[in-house]
């Protein structure tokens, strides 16, 4: 049971990390839309690629804009926070009920 215990806390662990990771591109998304770089620009195009997705879906479903202000990543850091605090929570809740 121990092994499948401490599995259960790297996955928690790796997907920890994960939401903290795709909150800083968030985050580089935000500052990016700041000051406007060159669309042919490798790390930008990654940025605007790995978010992208995610953003679509919240603005399909909360068609949030306010003049030329985007909401859509107040909305995606609520939804990063919760999926974080509640999927990591229970994972490592779990690791140590089984151990």
């Amino acid at each position: 049971m121990f092994i499948f215990s401490q599995l259960i806390h790297s996955l928690a662990m790796v997907l920890d990390l994960a939401f903290k990771i795709y909150y800083f591109l968030l985050l580089a998304r935000i500052f990016l839309s700041w000051v406007n770089p060159s669309s042919y620009n490798p790390i930008v195009q990654f940025i605007y690629g790995v978010t992208e997705p995610f953003l679509g879906i919240i603005r399909r479903f909360i068609p949030l804009r306010i003049g030329v202000f985007d909401l859509s990543p107040i909305f995606a850091f609520l939804i990063i926070a919760f999926l974080q605090n509640f999927l990591v929570g229970v994972l490592l809740k779990m690791s140590m009920m089984i151990k």
